[in-house]
């Protein structure tokens, strides 16, 4: 329920729950004290019945006696006074006048609203009378005078009085229990739909301080805002955590760069200052040896450099920063021109290079030619690294496949194969297959990484297939360039 709403509901029930328990209560309680009479509410009502009944009967056996009395205004003063005990006062009338009030104010302004003389007079009956501010229950008895004028002798008890002091002393006892259940459950009421979750999403927070993660808030029956914030603790508990497991990652994939980093950096420096000393101790006496120790040492510089450009890339990589110059390049004449490049490399090495183009010739994508060279020469250098083969028979095919809006580009080799369990991790940053870091398949681990980055910023896609003992297959596709044609009204 939302926060405007649980108000609204607060409110009502502050006012209609209370206004009902009263209700209840009143009827209960009066009930109860009128022993289930529901003509009245107390039993001070029928007290006053019996009072005036035993006044009406005195005044007419005085009356008898002496039939001028109710003109004797000492004798009035006294009934009146003994009425004023019980809280009622007298009223007396002859004809249409008023000729005694126990109350001084109505000998000026009688009341109108009692009842006219009649000849029957049934005392048990009684009227609600109002004068003014006052109301009260009026009993009346009619008579003659002794000249034949028609009297009215009234009673009249406050409405205040009827109502018996053990009632109010009930009612405010109920008021008090009522004021109470009330509070108590708003409260309850309040405190499980609000402070509750609010204490909960405050241990949650407290939790996240401390770096616990994993403290999760059930928000299967919270709606409103507190649902929503629930939902949005969630998914700042989920953001962090996957954060702070990302930079542990993040750590440890630098921890493991620096090792391969250290391992790869210090084989080629080794065997750099081996070759070094020999030829300064003359070692290498003749111009052949000396030759071969040069190109030795060429050659690990070479590597050492591949090996920092590849970190430059890296961290190009990390920071989404590579720099990308797009053209739109003929499939036949890139490939065909990458291939012829590769191919004097790959004789030197003693590995066949086979390469098939499928497409036509006019055939175009978009592309940057520098990282796309990259692309071809990572996945190469790869395949040769892990080629493991000792009978000469080395073999490397790149084939070029048409697929309607797309190229394909296969590169295959029949090394060694790749692991199944290790296929699909091969292209995540410092994976390698071959953990045991030897001399002969060294390499920092991102390669692949970085040929799927660059693959993936192009629009395509890779993957790979292999057969241990048969070879592995790389494979990536890109998109082919269409040219848009507009015609245009003359």
């Amino acid at each position: 329920m939302r926060l405007k709403r649980r108000l609204q509901v607060t409110a009502a029930t502050m006012v209609i729950l209370p206004i009902l328990l009263l209700t209840i209560a009143f009827l209960v309680i009066g009930g109860i004290m009128n022993k289930g009479k529901t003509g009245s509410i107390a039993s001070d009502n029928r007290r006053f019945g019996r009072m005036a009944e035993g006044i009406f009967a005195r005044i007419s056996h005085d009356m008898e006696d002496d039939p001028d009395i109710l003109s004797d205004t000492v004798y009035l003063d006294k009934v009146n006074e003994e009425l004023g005990r019980a809280g009622a006062y007298l009223l007396v009338r002859r004809g249409d006048d008023l000729i005694y009030s126990g109350k001084e104010a109505y000998m000026i302004d009688p009341p109108d609203t009692l009842p006219e003389y009649t000849e029957l007079s049934d005392t048990s009956k009684s009227i609600v009378y109002s004068k003014d501010s006052e109301s009260g229950s009026v009993r009346w008895y009619n008579f003659r005078f002794p000249g034949g004028d028609a009297g009215t002798i009234f009673i009249i008890l406050s409405i205040q009085s009827l109502i018996s002091p053990s009632f109010l002393g009930y009612m405010c006892i109920a008021i008090l229990v009522i004021m109470m259940v009330t509070s108590f459950l708003l409260t309850g009421w309040i405190r499980e739909g609000i402070f509750r979750p609010i204490d909960e999403l405050s241990k949650g927070m407290q939790k996240i301080t401390e770096g616990n993660f994993d403290f999760r808030l059930n928000d299967n029956h919270e709606k409103g805002e507190i649902g929503e914030m629930y939902r949005s603790y969630e998914d700042m508990r989920l953001r962090l955590k996957e954060s702070a497991e990302e930079k542990l990652e993040h750590e440890h994939q630098n921890k493991e760069l620096i090792r391969n980093i250290s391992h790869d950096l210090k084989t080629p420096i080794t065997t750099i200052r081996g070759y070094a000393e020999g030829l300064m101790e003359g070692v290498a006496a003749t111009p052949e040896k000396q030759h071969k120790y040069l190109m030795t040492i060429y050659n690990k510089a070479n590597d050492m450099n591949n090996l920092i450009n590849e970190l430059t890339l890296y961290s190009s990589i990390d920071n989404n920063r590579i720099p990308y110059n797009f053209h739109r390049i003929n499939v036949c004449d890139y490939f065909g021109d990458c291939v012829e490049e590769l191919g004097m490399d790959m004789e030197g090495r003693g590995i066949k290079l086979n390469y098939s183009n499928l497409t036509s010739p006019d055939t175009l994508v978009v592309a940057d030619p520098e990282q796309m060279k990259r692309v071809i020469n990572n996945i190469v250098s790869n395949s040769v690294k892990y080629m493991d083969r000792t009978d000469g028979k080395g073999e490397i095919d790149i084939r070029i496949l048409d697929e309607v809006d797309s190229i394909r580009v296969e590169i295959e080799d029949n090394g060694r194969g790749i692991p199944q369990r290790d296929l699909g991790n091969i292209f995540e940053r410092f994976y390698r297959a071959d953990s045991s870091r030897n001399s002969k398949h060294s390499g920092s681990g991102i390669g692949l990484s970085i040929v799927k980055k660059i693959i993936e910023d192009h629009g395509g896609y890779i993957w790979a297939t292999s057969h241990e003992g048969e070879g592995t297959t790389m494979h990536f596709v890109l998109r082919k360039y269409v040219e848009k044609m507009e015609d245009y009204n003359e």
